[in-house]
Protein backbone atom coordinates (compact mmCIF):
# COMPACT_ATOMS: atom_id res chain seq x y z
CA UNK A 1 0.00 0.00 0.00
CA UNK A 2 1.37 3.52 -1.31
CA UNK A 3 1.53 6.52 1.10
CA UNK A 4 -0.93 8.28 -0.67
CA UNK A 5 -3.41 5.45 -0.03
CA UNK A 6 -2.79 4.90 3.91
CA UNK A 7 -3.73 8.59 3.97
CA UNK A 8 -6.83 8.99 2.22
CA UNK A 9 -8.01 5.37 4.28
CA UNK A 10 -6.96 7.73 7.45
CA UNK A 11 -8.89 10.79 5.90
CA UNK A 12 -11.65 8.78 5.65
CA UNK A 13 -11.93 7.52 8.92
CA UNK A 14 -11.93 11.42 10.27
CA UNK A 15 -14.34 11.78 7.81
CA UNK A 16 -16.71 9.58 9.55
CA UNK A 17 -16.92 11.87 12.45
CA UNK A 18 -17.60 15.08 10.05
CA UNK A 19 -20.46 12.99 7.85
CA UNK A 20 -22.19 11.95 11.43
CA UNK A 21 -22.31 15.47 12.80
CA UNK A 22 -23.33 17.21 9.26
CA UNK A 23 -27.04 17.17 10.22
CA UNK A 24 -28.65 19.81 12.50
CA UNK A 25 -30.66 17.48 14.49
CA UNK A 26 -27.86 15.05 14.93
CA UNK A 27 -26.47 18.12 16.44
CA UNK A 28 -28.92 18.75 18.92
CA UNK A 29 -29.47 15.52 20.12
CA UNK A 30 -26.10 15.26 20.42
CA UNK A 31 -26.80 18.43 22.57
CA UNK A 32 -29.71 16.94 24.20
CA UNK A 33 -27.28 14.43 24.84
CA UNK A 34 -24.92 16.28 26.48
CA UNK A 35 -27.12 16.75 29.40
CA UNK A 36 -27.43 13.23 30.69
CA UNK A 37 -28.62 9.49 29.56
CA UNK A 38 -32.02 9.55 27.59
CA UNK A 39 -33.96 6.89 25.66
CA UNK A 40 -35.03 7.27 22.20
CA UNK A 41 -38.63 8.30 23.06
CA UNK A 42 -37.25 11.46 25.36
CA UNK A 43 -34.98 12.39 22.74
CA UNK A 44 -37.84 12.66 19.81
CA UNK A 45 -40.03 14.14 21.96
CA UNK A 46 -37.28 16.76 23.72
CA UNK A 47 -35.93 17.13 19.46
CA UNK A 48 -39.58 17.77 18.30
CA UNK A 49 -39.17 14.81 15.74
CA UNK A 50 -40.75 11.61 15.39
CA UNK A 51 -39.20 8.46 16.95
CA UNK A 52 -38.59 6.90 13.78
CA UNK A 53 -36.53 9.67 12.46
CA UNK A 54 -34.80 9.79 15.70
CA UNK A 55 -33.70 6.11 15.93
CA UNK A 56 -32.61 6.63 12.22
CA UNK A 57 -30.14 9.28 13.18
CA UNK A 58 -29.05 7.88 16.77
CA UNK A 59 -28.30 4.65 14.41
CA UNK A 60 -25.51 7.30 12.29
CA UNK A 61 -24.47 8.41 15.44
CA UNK A 62 -24.02 4.97 16.59
CA UNK A 63 -22.03 3.46 13.88
CA UNK A 64 -19.60 7.25 13.90
CA UNK A 65 -19.04 5.51 17.73
CA UNK A 66 -19.92 8.92 19.06
CA UNK A 67 -22.36 7.41 21.09
CA UNK A 68 -23.47 4.18 22.60
CA UNK A 69 -26.54 2.44 24.56
CA UNK A 70 -27.82 0.55 27.12
CA UNK A 71 -30.79 -1.59 27.70
CA UNK A 72 -33.37 -0.43 30.46
CA UNK A 73 -35.85 -2.96 30.31
CA UNK A 74 -37.93 -2.65 26.91
CA UNK A 75 -35.81 0.47 26.38
CA UNK A 76 -32.93 1.38 24.62
CA UNK A 77 -31.15 3.92 26.72
CA UNK A 78 -28.79 6.08 24.60
CA UNK A 79 -25.60 8.04 25.82
CA UNK A 80 -22.21 9.85 24.54
CA UNK A 81 -19.67 7.62 24.06
CA UNK A 82 -16.83 9.91 25.90
CA UNK A 83 -17.00 13.32 27.07
CA UNK A 84 -14.76 14.65 24.64
CA UNK A 85 -18.07 14.32 22.29
CA UNK A 86 -19.41 17.08 24.30
CA UNK A 87 -16.33 19.09 24.11
CA UNK A 88 -16.60 18.33 20.21
CA UNK A 89 -19.88 19.95 20.14
CA UNK A 90 -18.90 22.90 21.65
CA UNK A 91 -15.72 23.07 19.78
CA UNK A 92 -17.64 22.95 16.64
CA UNK A 93 -20.41 26.03 17.40
CA UNK A 94 -17.03 27.99 18.80
CA UNK A 95 -16.15 27.64 15.53
CA UNK A 96 -19.22 28.41 13.28
CA UNK A 97 -20.11 31.33 15.98
CA UNK A 98 -16.20 32.43 15.07
CA UNK A 99 -16.66 32.38 10.93
CA UNK A 100 -20.33 32.45 10.38
CA UNK A 101 -21.55 36.16 10.24
CA UNK A 102 -25.33 34.48 9.53
CA UNK A 103 -24.97 32.85 13.30
CA UNK A 104 -23.64 35.72 15.00
CA UNK A 105 -26.77 37.96 13.21
CA UNK A 106 -29.51 34.65 14.44
CA UNK A 107 -28.48 34.90 17.91
CA UNK A 108 -27.91 38.38 18.56
CA UNK A 109 -31.87 38.26 17.67
CA UNK A 110 -32.37 36.20 20.26
CA UNK A 111 -34.16 38.10 23.11
CA UNK A 112 -31.80 39.23 26.15
CA UNK A 113 -28.44 37.17 24.56
CA UNK A 114 -27.13 35.21 27.47
CA UNK A 115 -23.81 36.95 29.17
CA UNK A 116 -21.25 34.84 27.84
CA UNK A 117 -17.94 33.53 30.56
CA UNK A 118 -14.60 33.22 30.10
CA UNK A 119 -12.35 31.30 32.23
CA UNK A 120 -12.00 33.97 35.10
CA UNK A 121 -16.15 34.70 35.11
CA UNK A 122 -16.91 31.09 35.40
CA UNK A 123 -14.11 31.47 38.27
CA UNK A 124 -16.17 34.39 39.85
CA UNK A 125 -19.48 33.05 39.37
CA UNK A 126 -18.53 29.69 41.56
CA UNK A 127 -16.43 31.93 44.04
CA UNK A 128 -19.90 33.98 44.63
CA UNK A 129 -22.30 30.99 44.18
CA UNK A 130 -20.41 29.52 46.86
CA UNK A 131 -20.68 32.51 49.25
CA UNK A 132 -24.22 32.89 48.63
CA UNK A 133 -23.95 35.74 47.06
CA UNK A 134 -25.21 34.75 44.14
CA UNK A 135 -28.51 32.14 43.45
CA UNK A 136 -27.45 29.79 40.25
CA UNK A 137 -30.80 28.20 39.28
CA UNK A 138 -30.57 25.09 36.81
CA UNK A 139 -33.80 25.32 34.76
CA UNK A 140 -33.45 22.11 32.83
CA UNK A 141 -35.52 18.72 33.84
CA UNK A 142 -34.76 17.63 36.88
CA UNK A 143 -33.10 14.52 35.12
CA UNK A 144 -30.86 16.46 33.27
CA UNK A 145 -29.84 18.00 36.50
CA UNK A 146 -29.17 15.02 38.19
CA UNK A 147 -26.69 13.78 35.32
CA UNK A 148 -24.44 17.00 36.29
CA UNK A 149 -24.96 20.44 36.95
CA UNK A 150 -22.61 23.24 37.97
CA UNK A 151 -21.38 23.15 41.36
CA UNK A 152 -23.33 25.18 43.99
CA UNK A 153 -26.73 25.35 41.71
CA UNK A 154 -30.00 24.87 42.99
CA UNK A 155 -32.40 23.06 40.43
CA UNK A 156 -35.56 24.75 39.33
CA UNK A 157 -37.10 23.38 35.86
CA UNK A 158 -38.69 25.70 33.69
CA UNK A 159 -41.90 24.27 34.67
CA UNK A 160 -41.76 24.12 38.15
CA UNK A 161 -40.61 27.95 38.57
CA UNK A 162 -43.89 29.61 39.32
CA UNK A 163 -44.87 27.39 41.93
CA UNK A 164 -41.30 27.56 43.61
CA UNK A 165 -40.87 31.03 43.66
CA UNK A 166 -40.73 31.09 47.61
CA UNK A 167 -37.60 29.27 47.21
CA UNK A 168 -35.84 32.08 45.72
CA UNK A 169 -34.28 35.21 47.63
CA UNK A 170 -35.95 38.75 47.16
CA UNK A 171 -32.64 40.31 47.73
CA UNK A 172 -30.38 38.36 45.95
CA UNK A 173 -28.82 37.92 42.42
CA UNK A 174 -30.34 34.98 40.39
CA UNK A 175 -28.67 33.37 37.38
CA UNK A 176 -30.24 31.02 35.21
CA UNK A 177 -28.40 28.30 32.71
CA UNK A 178 -29.89 25.51 31.09
CA UNK A 179 -28.02 23.38 27.60
CA UNK A 180 -25.90 26.01 26.54
CA UNK A 181 -26.32 29.20 24.34
CA UNK A 182 -29.04 27.95 21.85
CA UNK A 183 -31.39 26.65 24.73
CA UNK A 184 -33.97 29.26 24.99
CA UNK A 185 -35.65 27.81 28.79
CA UNK A 186 -33.10 30.20 30.50
CA UNK A 187 -34.28 33.29 28.70
CA UNK A 188 -38.10 32.09 29.77
CA UNK A 189 -37.36 32.03 33.36
CA UNK A 190 -35.32 35.20 33.43
CA UNK A 191 -38.84 36.96 32.16
CA UNK A 192 -40.69 35.00 34.95
CA UNK A 193 -38.02 36.41 37.47
CA UNK A 194 -37.99 39.78 35.90
CA UNK A 195 -42.11 40.06 35.76
CA UNK A 196 -42.04 39.35 39.52
CA UNK A 197 -39.61 41.66 40.90
CA UNK A 198 -36.61 39.44 40.97
CA UNK A 199 -32.75 40.39 39.64
CA UNK A 200 -32.35 37.53 37.07
CA UNK A 201 -29.93 37.32 34.27
CA UNK A 202 -29.22 34.18 32.47
CA UNK A 203 -25.42 33.05 31.40
CA UNK A 204 -24.44 30.97 27.99
CA UNK A 205 -22.97 28.04 29.82
CA UNK A 206 -24.64 24.70 29.84
CA UNK A 207 -22.54 21.84 31.80
CA UNK A 208 -20.70 21.04 28.21
CA UNK A 209 -19.19 24.76 28.41
CA UNK A 210 -18.27 24.23 31.45
CA UNK A 211 -16.30 20.97 31.41
CA UNK A 212 -15.18 21.99 27.96
CA UNK A 213 -12.99 24.87 30.31
CA UNK A 214 -11.68 22.37 32.49
CA UNK A 215 -14.35 22.81 35.23
CA UNK A 216 -15.72 19.61 36.95
CA UNK A 217 -19.16 19.32 37.26
CA UNK A 218 -21.33 18.52 40.25
CA UNK A 219 -23.43 15.60 40.64
CA UNK A 220 -26.97 14.32 42.57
Amino acid sequence: MNGQRTKDLLYEQVARIGKAVSSPKRLELLELLAQGEKTVEILAAQAQIDIKLASAHLKVLKAARLVETRRDGRFIAYRLSGSDVSTLWVNLRTVAEEHLVELRVAMEQIVAAPEKLDTETRRSLLEKARRGDVVVIDVRPAGEYTSGHLPFARSLPLDELLQRLDELPADKDIVAYCRGPFCMMSAEAVAMLKERGFHARKISDGTSEWQADGFPLAES
